[in-house]
């Protein structure tokens, strides 16, 4: 059985810092792989062969790749980041409807009778003050 005394603190340290690069390797490994897939620039081939790169020679294909690559990386993240801030607005303001759909709303109300003109006003007021 392992006990403190058998395994030295700096040993417990460096161990700690093995894994931490192991995790941190494949962190770096999967992103290549993920951005690879993802790229609608280059055909099946030529993903094919960085694959093929990366799976043969890892360090050096992985390396290489952030190098040719890292900048067109940051873009196609940039890019797919604004692409689902723009879809997520988009469906936000689908959903709300903003203040034209609060005093519709209202109006419909008003006309089946369920609110008063006075209850009418206020609510055309706080929607119109909100916007």
């Amino acid at each position: 059985m392992v006990v403190a005394a058998d395994y030295p603190f700096l040993d417990v340290l460096w161990t700690m810092l093995v894994i931490f690069l192991w995790i941190a390797w494949f962190f770096i490994l999967f992103r290549v792989l993920m951005d690879l897939f993802r790229r609608h620039d280059i055909g099946g081939f030529s993903k094919v062969l960085w694959i093929i790169f990366v799976i043969l020679l890892p360090f050096l294909g992985v390396f290489v790749y952030i190098i040719a690559q890292g900048h067109h990386m940051a873009e196609r993240d940039m890019k797919d980041a604004q692409a689902a801030q723009a879809q997520f607005d988009t469906y936000v303001k689908s959903v709300a409807g903003g203040p034209a759909a609060e005093i519709e709303k209202a109006n419909q109300l008003l006309s089946s009778g369920a609110i008063t003109q006075a209850e009418f006003d206020e609510i055309k007021r706080k929607a119109l003050a909100s916007s």
